[in-house]
Protein backbone atom coordinates (compact mmCIF):
# COMPACT_ATOMS: atom_id res chain seq x y z
CA UNK A 1 0.00 0.00 0.00
CA UNK A 2 1.22 3.28 -0.80
CA UNK A 3 2.07 6.20 1.60
CA UNK A 4 0.37 9.21 1.30
CA UNK A 5 1.87 12.58 1.83
CA UNK A 6 -0.11 15.00 3.13
CA UNK A 7 0.41 18.42 1.17
CA UNK A 8 2.16 21.27 3.61
CA UNK A 9 -0.86 23.21 5.13
CA UNK A 10 -1.91 27.22 4.17
CA UNK A 11 0.90 29.34 5.05
CA UNK A 12 2.83 26.84 6.81
CA UNK A 13 6.17 27.67 5.23
CA UNK A 14 5.47 31.29 5.75
CA UNK A 15 4.71 30.52 9.42
CA UNK A 16 8.14 28.97 9.88
CA UNK A 17 9.95 31.86 8.41
CA UNK A 18 8.04 34.12 10.53
CA UNK A 19 9.19 32.01 13.92
CA UNK A 20 13.06 32.03 12.69
CA UNK A 21 12.63 36.03 12.24
CA UNK A 22 11.77 35.98 15.14
CA UNK A 23 13.77 33.55 17.02
CA UNK A 24 17.13 35.83 15.62
CA UNK A 25 14.84 39.10 16.65
CA UNK A 26 14.65 37.58 19.69
CA UNK A 27 18.51 36.63 20.12
CA UNK A 28 19.36 40.29 19.19
CA UNK A 29 17.18 41.79 22.10
CA UNK A 30 18.88 39.46 24.54
CA UNK A 31 22.52 40.59 22.93
CA UNK A 32 21.10 44.13 23.43
CA UNK A 33 20.75 43.41 27.03
CA UNK A 34 24.18 42.67 27.58
CA UNK A 35 27.05 44.63 28.37
CA UNK A 36 30.33 44.58 26.10
CA UNK A 37 32.86 42.31 28.79
CA UNK A 38 35.78 44.11 27.04
CA UNK A 39 35.07 47.91 27.61
CA UNK A 40 31.85 47.71 29.78
CA UNK A 41 30.36 50.67 28.27
CA UNK A 42 28.39 49.86 25.02
CA UNK A 43 25.96 47.58 24.21
CA UNK A 44 27.17 43.77 22.78
CA UNK A 45 26.87 43.07 19.34
CA UNK A 46 29.06 39.85 18.74
CA UNK A 47 29.84 36.34 21.07
CA UNK A 48 32.78 34.66 20.92
CA UNK A 49 32.14 31.35 19.29
CA UNK A 50 34.87 29.53 22.22
CA UNK A 51 35.15 31.34 25.58
CA UNK A 52 31.30 33.04 24.95
CA UNK A 53 32.25 36.26 25.82
CA UNK A 54 30.57 39.65 24.35
CA UNK A 55 32.35 42.11 22.48
CA UNK A 56 31.02 45.60 21.05
CA UNK A 57 33.66 45.89 18.35
CA UNK A 58 36.86 44.62 16.31
CA UNK A 59 39.04 46.41 18.81
CA UNK A 60 37.25 44.50 21.82
CA UNK A 61 37.09 41.45 20.23
CA UNK A 62 40.74 41.63 19.96
CA UNK A 63 41.48 42.62 23.42
CA UNK A 64 39.48 40.11 24.55
CA UNK A 65 41.81 37.52 22.86
CA UNK A 66 44.75 38.88 24.27
CA UNK A 67 43.67 38.74 27.66
CA UNK A 68 42.36 35.42 27.61
CA UNK A 69 43.93 33.97 24.82
CA UNK A 70 41.67 33.13 23.33
CA UNK A 71 41.75 31.69 19.37
CA UNK A 72 37.76 32.68 18.67
CA UNK A 73 37.14 29.01 17.37
CA UNK A 74 34.23 27.13 18.66
CA UNK A 75 35.92 24.25 20.44
CA UNK A 76 34.09 21.08 18.80
CA UNK A 77 34.55 18.17 21.27
CA UNK A 78 33.51 20.82 24.15
CA UNK A 79 30.53 19.04 26.61
CA UNK A 80 27.51 20.07 25.97
CA UNK A 81 24.43 19.25 28.65
CA UNK A 82 21.33 17.55 27.13
CA UNK A 83 19.27 20.75 28.49
CA UNK A 84 21.67 22.35 25.96
CA UNK A 85 21.62 20.31 23.14
CA UNK A 86 20.29 21.64 20.04
CA UNK A 87 19.58 20.60 16.48
CA UNK A 88 22.71 22.86 15.59
CA UNK A 89 25.11 21.05 18.02
CA UNK A 90 24.02 17.69 16.59
CA UNK A 91 24.73 19.23 13.11
CA UNK A 92 28.34 20.17 14.24
CA UNK A 93 28.59 16.15 15.79
CA UNK A 94 27.61 15.33 12.09
CA UNK A 95 30.35 17.26 10.64
CA UNK A 96 32.98 16.70 12.84
CA UNK A 97 32.15 13.33 12.36
CA UNK A 98 32.85 13.25 8.85
CA UNK A 99 35.69 15.53 8.69
CA UNK A 100 37.41 12.81 11.14
CA UNK A 101 36.53 10.29 8.78
CA UNK A 102 37.82 12.11 5.81
CA UNK A 103 40.76 12.75 7.33
CA UNK A 104 41.45 8.83 7.95
CA UNK A 105 40.50 7.97 4.72
CA UNK A 106 43.15 10.96 3.41
CA UNK A 107 45.84 9.41 5.53
CA UNK A 108 45.33 5.93 4.44
CA UNK A 109 45.52 5.95 0.93
CA UNK A 110 48.21 8.85 1.46
CA UNK A 111 51.63 6.73 -0.07
CA UNK A 112 54.56 8.24 1.16
CA UNK A 113 53.63 8.29 4.90
CA UNK A 114 53.64 4.17 4.17
CA UNK A 115 56.43 4.20 2.30
CA UNK A 116 59.14 2.07 3.97
CA UNK A 117 61.79 4.00 5.18
CA UNK A 118 65.52 3.16 4.96
CA UNK A 119 67.77 2.74 8.49
CA UNK A 120 70.62 3.42 6.79
CA UNK A 121 71.29 6.50 9.14
CA UNK A 122 70.08 5.01 12.11
CA UNK A 123 72.35 1.85 12.25
CA UNK A 124 74.96 4.58 11.24
CA UNK A 125 74.62 5.87 14.44
CA UNK A 126 74.17 2.96 16.50
CA UNK A 127 77.37 1.72 14.89
CA UNK A 128 79.17 4.80 16.04
CA UNK A 129 78.04 4.68 19.54
CA UNK A 130 78.24 1.26 19.80
CA UNK A 131 82.53 1.92 19.41
CA UNK A 132 82.12 4.14 22.11
CA UNK A 133 80.33 1.93 24.48
CA UNK A 134 76.68 3.71 24.44
CA UNK A 135 73.69 1.37 23.58
CA UNK A 136 71.90 3.55 20.92
CA UNK A 137 67.72 2.81 20.95
CA UNK A 138 65.71 3.86 18.49
CA UNK A 139 61.66 4.12 18.88
CA UNK A 140 59.44 2.94 15.99
CA UNK A 141 58.11 5.89 13.17
CA UNK A 142 55.28 8.00 14.86
CA UNK A 143 56.58 8.32 17.95
CA UNK A 144 57.24 11.74 19.51
CA UNK A 145 61.04 11.39 20.75
CA UNK A 146 61.74 10.00 17.16
CA UNK A 147 60.50 12.55 15.41
CA UNK A 148 62.00 15.54 17.43
CA UNK A 149 65.15 13.88 17.53
CA UNK A 150 68.05 15.67 15.57
CA UNK A 151 71.20 14.10 16.93
CA UNK A 152 73.81 13.13 13.87
CA UNK A 153 77.23 12.02 14.30
CA UNK A 154 79.67 14.65 11.90
CA UNK A 155 82.34 12.43 9.83
CA UNK A 156 84.83 15.35 9.17
CA UNK A 157 85.32 16.04 13.12
CA UNK A 158 84.35 12.49 14.25
CA UNK A 159 82.16 14.04 16.82
CA UNK A 160 78.42 12.91 17.89
CA UNK A 161 75.86 16.22 18.22
CA UNK A 162 73.26 15.34 20.12
CA UNK A 163 69.65 16.43 20.87
CA UNK A 164 69.37 16.73 24.60
CA UNK A 165 66.33 17.40 26.70
CA UNK A 166 67.02 19.43 30.00
CA UNK A 167 64.16 19.14 32.96
CA UNK A 168 64.70 21.28 36.25
CA UNK A 169 61.79 19.70 38.37
CA UNK A 170 61.97 21.68 41.07
CA UNK A 171 60.64 24.76 38.66
CA UNK A 172 58.39 22.28 36.28
CA UNK A 173 60.55 23.63 33.20
CA UNK A 174 61.38 21.56 30.58
CA UNK A 175 64.49 22.90 27.90
CA UNK A 176 65.80 21.62 24.76
CA UNK A 177 69.26 21.53 23.29
CA UNK A 178 70.43 20.72 19.97
CA UNK A 179 73.65 20.06 18.17
CA UNK A 180 75.39 19.52 21.65
CA UNK A 181 78.92 18.74 20.89
CA UNK A 182 79.71 15.53 23.20
CA UNK A 183 83.09 16.75 24.23
CA UNK A 184 81.15 19.89 25.79
CA UNK A 185 80.86 19.82 29.91
CA UNK A 186 77.79 19.68 31.30
CA UNK A 187 78.64 22.63 33.75
CA UNK A 188 79.34 24.64 30.79
CA UNK A 189 76.15 23.66 29.08
CA UNK A 190 74.02 24.59 32.20
CA UNK A 191 75.65 28.14 32.30
CA UNK A 192 73.04 29.59 30.20
CA UNK A 193 70.89 28.07 32.29
CA UNK A 194 71.80 28.33 36.27
CA UNK A 195 74.67 31.20 36.34
CA UNK A 196 73.65 33.69 37.76
CA UNK A 197 75.50 36.08 35.20
CA UNK A 198 75.54 34.43 31.95
CA UNK A 199 72.16 32.45 31.68
CA UNK A 200 69.54 34.12 29.69
CA UNK A 201 67.27 37.06 31.94
CA UNK A 202 64.12 35.13 31.34
CA UNK A 203 64.94 31.90 32.00
CA UNK A 204 66.67 32.86 35.10
CA UNK A 205 63.63 34.42 36.62
CA UNK A 206 62.00 30.73 35.60
CA UNK A 207 64.80 29.14 37.30
CA UNK A 208 65.28 31.26 40.26
CA UNK A 209 65.57 28.16 42.31
CA UNK A 210 68.66 27.19 40.93
CA UNK A 211 70.39 30.22 40.16
CA UNK A 212 70.28 30.89 43.93
CA UNK A 213 71.59 27.66 45.04
CA UNK A 214 75.37 27.13 45.12
CA UNK A 215 76.71 25.43 42.23
CA UNK A 216 78.12 23.05 44.17
CA UNK A 217 74.72 21.56 45.08
CA UNK A 218 73.10 21.26 41.49
CA UNK A 219 73.63 17.26 40.55
CA UNK A 220 72.80 15.95 36.80
CA UNK A 221 70.37 12.68 37.10
CA UNK A 222 70.20 10.39 34.26
CA UNK A 223 67.35 7.54 34.31
CA UNK A 224 68.94 4.14 34.21
CA UNK A 225 66.18 2.50 31.12
CA UNK A 226 65.87 -0.62 30.49
CA UNK A 227 65.26 -1.70 34.16
CA UNK A 228 62.75 -3.66 36.21
CA UNK A 229 59.34 -1.75 35.94
CA UNK A 230 58.58 -1.39 39.42
CA UNK A 231 63.03 -0.02 40.45
CA UNK A 232 63.15 3.45 38.56
CA UNK A 233 66.83 4.64 39.58
CA UNK A 234 69.14 7.27 38.20
CA UNK A 235 72.39 7.75 37.83
CA UNK A 236 74.66 11.05 38.79
CA UNK A 237 76.56 12.33 36.01
CA UNK A 238 79.84 14.17 36.22
CA UNK A 239 79.29 17.54 35.08
CA UNK A 240 83.11 18.51 34.15
CA UNK A 241 82.83 15.79 31.80
CA UNK A 242 81.19 15.93 28.31
CA UNK A 243 77.98 13.30 27.25
CA UNK A 244 80.42 11.10 25.58
CA UNK A 245 82.29 9.74 28.66
CA UNK A 246 78.78 10.06 30.97
CA UNK A 247 77.18 7.95 28.11
CA UNK A 248 79.18 5.33 28.21
CA UNK A 249 78.19 2.22 29.70
CA UNK A 250 74.42 3.34 29.65
CA UNK A 251 71.00 2.61 27.27
CA UNK A 252 69.70 6.06 25.30
CA UNK A 253 66.42 5.70 23.79
CA UNK A 254 67.01 7.89 20.71
CA UNK A 255 68.74 10.95 22.84
CA UNK A 256 69.67 12.03 26.27
CA UNK A 257 67.10 13.16 29.00
CA UNK A 258 68.78 14.73 31.97
CA UNK A 259 67.61 16.08 35.60
CA UNK A 260 68.77 18.91 36.92
CA UNK A 261 68.33 18.50 40.62
CA UNK A 262 69.12 20.23 43.46
CA UNK A 263 70.94 18.75 46.90
CA UNK A 264 69.22 20.43 49.66
CA UNK A 265 65.65 18.92 48.54
CA UNK A 266 65.18 15.55 49.88
CA UNK A 267 63.65 12.98 47.09
CA UNK A 268 62.89 9.75 46.87
CA UNK A 269 64.77 9.30 43.65
CA UNK A 270 67.58 5.99 43.99
CA UNK A 271 70.59 7.52 42.73
CA UNK A 272 73.91 5.25 41.93
CA UNK A 273 76.90 7.92 42.08
CA UNK A 274 78.87 8.05 38.19
CA UNK A 275 81.91 7.11 40.77
CA UNK A 276 79.96 3.56 40.91
CA UNK A 277 79.18 2.90 37.43
CA UNK A 278 81.97 3.61 34.97
CA UNK A 279 82.77 1.87 31.63
CA UNK A 280 84.95 -0.58 33.51
CA UNK A 281 81.66 -2.24 34.70
CA UNK A 282 80.76 -4.06 31.80
CA UNK A 283 77.32 -5.80 32.40
CA UNK A 284 74.47 -6.94 30.49
CA UNK A 285 72.78 -4.98 28.00
CA UNK A 286 74.23 -1.69 29.73
CA UNK A 287 77.13 -2.22 27.80
CA UNK A 288 77.90 -3.31 24.47
CA UNK A 289 81.71 -4.42 23.65
CA UNK A 290 83.65 -2.51 21.23
CA UNK A 291 84.28 -6.47 19.35
CA UNK A 292 80.52 -6.17 18.21
CA UNK A 293 80.10 -3.50 16.66
CA UNK A 294 79.36 -4.86 13.20
CA UNK A 295 75.97 -6.94 13.17
CA UNK A 296 73.56 -7.45 10.87
CA UNK A 297 71.84 -4.99 8.65
CA UNK A 298 74.63 -2.36 9.55
CA UNK A 299 76.69 -0.21 7.43
CA UNK A 300 80.61 -0.47 7.62
CA UNK A 301 82.31 3.32 7.70
CA UNK A 302 85.24 3.52 4.97
CA UNK A 303 86.76 6.48 6.79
Amino acid sequence: MESLVMPAAPGAEEKSSTQEALGVDSLKRKMSLRRCESCNTEAAKYRCPRCMKYSCSLACVKQHKAAFSCNGVREKTAFVSINEFSDLNLLSDYRFLEDVGRMADCAARDVISHKRKSNKFLNFLKNRARRHSIHLQTLPIGFTKRQENSTYFNKKKQKFYWHLKLIFPHSHAKFTEKRVPDDKPLCDILKSYVDPQESDPVIRQRLKIYTMSPQSDIQILMKMENGPHNSIRYEELDTSKGLLYNLKGKVVIEYPVLEVVLQKFKTDMAILSHTKNKGDNKSGKDLISESSSEEEGEIRDSS
